[in-house]
């Protein structure tokens, strides 16, 4: 079997937040670039990526050029693969562009490497459970009104959601006061029963993050996300160390090798992998058997219809991260049930590009 034929494409789609029907900016979108890999016995293997903001189209040349270099390699060699495309890339690599282009050819690749031999990508990656608990993100964001937001968890909570996050480091004049009263008024809304996440998005220094996680405390957070600069491994350590919620980071990591970095420096209680910037598949399951070696919990960041696979998989997978930007691109999608997610039975990712979808909303 041989790669015989490869397709890209930006696709556009709706900036909405559909959980809770956050307020949304009219006409604003998010760009993907989706990817389709032909072999020449008439398996095809899928693949998406993102995160180029105004360098998306630079992504999709990227995604184009490493994936000219595959056509008639072998589909199965994924590892002999990945090597060829970091030799030809140079220096380009190992951060960026490249690992996001890498990403999309990775996923592809084990998308046929699956359906080659008739196995969804969860079973085939370690099939270790079938269902997986999953949370919903994205609808109590820091810029949204905190009246909304004290309406808005409470609904999901009505939808059967058990985990949800919200977002602190408020926009604005904020203060150690305004930040308390939000994480307070959104525990209160949904009762002590319902595990609370956090997310900072690198926004508080040390200090900060010190302070105002000692002062929310007594709200029971489930874990504290991305607290400060995500290389402040030694930073991110004493927050860890200093507070008794947990501290998860990883979302903004690139590759393998500063996950290392992080786990010997003890910076995080939780391990977030986002399969995009760890460069594919191949390489977030490298990085969740680092972090079972350091006994700790891996969670996932964005795109659930493929980490669905990946947090099943490994013995160590704790929650996915449920934040729906991308689901549009596809035909059938996993769906949230009474706070979880049921394992894809189709071979591969299981999953189908809605053709109509990448007309509508296809920019190139």
């Amino acid at each position: 079997m041989k790669v015989s034929h490869i397709q890209s494409q930006i696709v556009q789609l709706p900036a909405d937040e559909p959980l809770a029907g956050g307020p949304a900016v009219p006409g604003a979108t998010r760009q993907f670039v989706t990817l389709q890999v032909k072999t020449d016995d008439g398996i095809e293997g899928i693949g998406v990526t993102f995160f180029g903001g105004a360098l998306t189209g630079t992504l999709k040349s990227a995604v184009g050029a490493l994936g000219a270099l595959v056509i008639g390699e072998d589909p199965l060699r994924i590892e002999a693969i990945a090597y060829k495309l970091r030799t030809a890339a140079g220096s380009s690599g190992p951060g960026g562009i490249f690992t996001l282009a890498l990403a999309a050819i990775d996923i592809a690749l084990w998308d046929i490497k699956c359906k080659a031999v008739n196995l969804p990508l969860w079973q085939l990656a370690g099939g270790f459970r079938e269902r997986v608990p999953v949370y919903a993100s994205g609808a109590l964001m820091r810029h949204f009104p905190l009246e909304h937001v004290a309406k808005a968890a409470p609904r999901l909570v009505e939808k059967g959601y058990r985990q949800m996050k919200m977002q602190l480091a408020l926009p604005g004049d904020t203060s150690p006061g305004r930040e308390v009263e939000r994480a307070r008024v959104i525990r209160d809304s949904i009762g002590p029963n319902i595990d609370l996440m956090c997310d900072i998005n690198q926004r508080w220094s040390v200090h900060q993050a010190i302070d105002i996680g000692r002062r929310i405390e007594d709200v029971h957070l489930f874990w504290l996300e991305d607290v400060t600069a995500h290389d402040d491994y030694a930073g991110l350590a004493r927050v860890a160390a200093a507070l008794a919620t947990p501290v998860a980071g990883g979302e903004y990591v690139y590759g393998t090798v500063p996950f290392r970095h992080m786990l010997e420096a003890r910076s995080v209680d939780i391990v977030m992998i986002d399969v995009l910037r760890a460069g594919g598949i191949t390489q977030w399951l490298k990085i969740a058997g680092m972090a079972e070696a350091y006994n700790l919990p891996v969670v996932s960041h964005l795109l659930p219809e493929i980490h669905v696979h990946l947090i099943a998989a490994i013995p160590n997978g704790l929650t996915v991260e449920y934040m729906p930007w991308s689901l549009r691109l596809f035909e059938e999608v996993p769906v949230p049930e009474r706070g979880e997610l049921a394992v894809p039975r189709k071979p591969g990712l299981g999953l189908k590009f809605d053709r109509d979808a990448l007309r509508r909303f296809g920019a190139t």
